[in-house]
């Protein structure tokens, strides 16, 4: 399950539980309306109550979403203290050109976000 708020220049999302394709494809309804207007955009991925995934949102991800949006987002925050999707968010820097940073805490990640 996923919860998502915008504002101007942020998607905010935060998972909960299992992250399954449906969760995957509700954030990217989202974030293409949100690529579809003027300016700078910036994603917060709040994944301290993420679960697990399932494979084929990982596969969906690499495959289509990096690919097609490479350079549509300025600044990525994971937030997570879980050692594997600290490394998943290191190596989605070789699909995106966004600063992509992974923080522990919440308000860490929204003050590097909004400064």
């Amino acid at each position: 399950m996923i919860t998502i708020e915008q504002t101007s220049s942020l998607i905010n999302v935060a998972v909960m539980g299992e992250f399954t394709l449906s969760d995957f494809k509700q954030f990217e309804e989202q974030a293409l309306y949100k690529l579809a207007t003027p300016g700078r955009i910036d994603l917060i991925f709040d994944l301290r109550g993420m679960l697990d995934y399932t494979p084929d949102v990982a596969w969906h991800e690499i495959k289509f979403f990096s690919r097609e949006h490479q350079h549509d987002f300025t600044n990525i925050a994971v937030v997570t203290s879980d050692q594997w999707l600290t490394w998943q968010a290191w190596l989605s820097r070789l699909f995106l050109d966004a600063d992509i940073r992974v923080f522990k805490e919440y308000d860490e990640a929204k003050v590097w976000l909004t400064a």
